[in-house]
């Protein structure tokens, strides 16, 4: 069985074991669980189910296992001529999420 969950206009195709890596939630800890209402479809054995926009009755929970940050990514801006060049570095945070189970 997988679902395509929605978390804050982003979606993902999951299973029951898989680890996902969703923008941060903030104020969760390692071992929470968070459950996921907007399933925008459900399927595996027999017909699936599509929602419109989401299924009714389906949800995905999910066990937070950590919380990282993602590779470096530097932008840098440079006008010729005029010496000025500016550098700057970000790195995004994310929470890791295992699924636990389908419902619905």
């Amino acid at each position: 069985m997988y679902a395509v969950v929605d978390d804050r206009n982003q979606q993902y195709r999951v299973q029951p074991g898989d680890r996902i890596q969703i923008h941060l939630c903030r104020g969760v800890a390692e071992g929470e669980t968070l459950t996921f209402d907007k399933v925008c479809l459900v399927g595996g054995e027999g017909a699936g189910r599509i929602g419109t926009p989401f299924v009714n009755g389906a949800s995905v929970v999910a066990k937070v296992v950590r919380q990282v940050k993602g590779p470096k990514v530097i932008t840098g801006k440079f006008r010729r001529r005029k010496n000025s060049r500016r550098r700057r570095g970000f790195r995004a945070q994310y929470t890791v999420v295992q699924i636990e189970s389908i419902q619905g």
